[in-house]
């Protein structure tokens, strides 16, 4: 299945998307079909291209992993890492299709884009063989984890470039497990104004999503409705030559597999 939440009246809710069209259900969250709650229907299915789409679930934890992607390594001339380096991003930071991609003015200058596959957890993983990973998974979605790359290098960790408000869109669906038969063989797309910038697929991972889990679970234990964004390939902003970096008036397209394409603009610099 493909879960999408979306606008209507006053009320943002629950939908499961099929051939163009949206059919909202009782349930109003993801995170209770997560945990177990009935898919019913409710009410007419609806034109998915006449609804506002939301960001698809408000994870409990984001947690990230960095240069792990061969050609990411490649472009930057450097080892792979010898096990997954972990870093984590904030809910606050989680927005959904077409909504803008913002910061404070002055703050960054750098602004980068990274297309990845999310993962959403569906059920408590805690010290998991990697054998067994995969089948707590609830499902998968589009990410792009925006990155300040002068914070990110200045600051000597990365928590203040990555986590920003709205420094990671997620979308536009979430999209079941069964529907995905192999997930280290989906393409990866990022294109900013039309431009393709990313072009890789998820068997270019350094370490796969099932050794990803594992590894997590040895420390940090993942629930239910957890988001575990697994590294993005090469062709970010920073590494082009000239670098690219984002500004206000850019649009963010990105795609991972057939799950839809995640799109997002660049707003004008936030004055507080």
């Amino acid at each position: 299945m493909r879960y999408a939440r979306f606008d209507q009246g006053v009320e943002t809710r629950l939908g499961v998307v099929s051939d163009g069209r949206i059919q909202p259900l009782r349930v109003s969250s993801l995170q209770q079909v997560i945990d177990g709650a009935a898919i019913e229907p409710d009410g007419g299915s609806l034109d998915l291209a006449e609804v506002h789409l939301r960001a698809p679930l408000r994870p409990g934890k984001v947690i990230a992993v960095g240069l792990n992607y061969m050609d990411h390594c490649r472009e930057q001339g450097i080892q792979p890492p010898s096990e997954p380096l972990l870093f984590s991003k904030f809910p606050t930071s989680v927005i959904g299709p077409g909504e803008e991609v913002r910061w404070p003015r002055g703050l960054t200058t750098q602004a980068d884009y990274e297309v990845e596959l999310g993962v959403i957890i569906g059920q408590t993983l805690r010290g998991i063989r990697e054998d067994d990973a995969l089948d707590a998974v609830f499902g998968y979605t589009c990410v792009n984890d925006v990155t300040a790359r002068d914070l990110q290098h200045g600051d000597g960790q990365w928590t203040r470039a990555k986590g920003m408000d709205s420094f990671c869109p997620i979308g536009p669906f979430v999209v079941s497990t069964d529907e995905v038969p192999d997930v280290q063989n989906l393409k990866l797309v990022c294109r900013v104004n039309g431009q393709v910038m990313q072009d890789s697929s998820t068997g270019e991972m350094v370490f796969p999503v099932k050794k990803l889990l594992a590894h997590i679970s040895q420390a940090i234990t993942l629930e239910p409705g957890d988001l575990v964004l697994t590294g993005t390939p090469h062709g970010v902003g920073m590494y082009h030559d000239p670098p690219v970096y984002l500004k206000p008036g850019d649009i963010m397209e990105v795609e991972v597999g057939d799950f839809g394409v995640l799109r997002n603009p660049v707003g004008e610099e936030l004055i507080f």
